[in-house]
């Protein structure tokens, strides 16, 4: 850190700098913008930041991002809650719900299986999941991980597990690029992905 700066701005530099994507020098733009902004403007920011940590939580029923015991489109009464569609992060629920034809629930599993990386079944929300499937009720379970290695054997081992429940058991059609992820595909692939999603065996 630069000796020419205070010791608070310091720290806020290196704050910023932790941030991903952001190197040395945007690092300290951000820092000086702050520092030059109204009060209000840079208080809010903090209040934003604060907010973001002690009021988000995990909806109690689908693991999604929420504010309260239960997320919005969980507590949508227009959503067809007999239709639960399967994804990794809460970031798949926001594209996938950007192409407007979604009006199904979801569930979110905070991860794909990744022995490797030290991810077991454990340590998903599968077993919520297989909870919710046998509570009754569900007609449809939508395997919309993504479509790569991981996806699929996440996609597979759930499967298996939901094998002989009754449902239907679906995958997005391959409009979605192997290797890829929901969260940088375009609207379009991800409509036609939904609309041509096909039964798994």
């Amino acid at each position: 850190m630069s000796s020419a700066y205070t010791e608070s701005l310091n720290k806020l530099i290196e704050e910023f700098g932790r941030l991903p994507g952001i190197g040395p020098r945007t690092a300290e733009r951000l820092a000086f913008h702050v520092l030059k902004a109204e009060p209000s403007e840079a208080m809010a920011l903090a209040e934003a930041i604060r907010d973001v940590k002690t009021k988000i939580r995990r909806c109690e029923i689908c693991c999604n991002l929420s504010e309260g015991a239960v997320c919005r489109i969980c507590s949508d009464a227009r959503r067809d809650k007999s239709v639960i569609c399967v994804v990794e992060q809460p970031k798949d629920v926001i594209s996938l719900e950007k192409t407007g034809v979604c009006k199904w629930v979801y569930h979110v599993l905070g991860g794909h299986i990744a022995p490797l990386e030290g991810v077991e079944p454990s340590d998903l929300t599968i077993d919520k999941l297989v909870e919710r499937v046998r509570a009754g009720g569900i007609k449809e379970v939508v395997m919309a991980t993504n479509p790569n290695m991981e996806g699929d054997g996440t996609s597979l081992y759930i499967s298996s597990l939901l094998r002989g429940a009754g449902i239907k058991i679906t995958r997005p059609a391959r409009g979605l690029p192997s290797g890829s992820t929901i969260e940088y595909a375009s609207g379009k692939i991800l409509t036609d992905a939904i609309l041509g999603r096909q039964q798994l065996e």
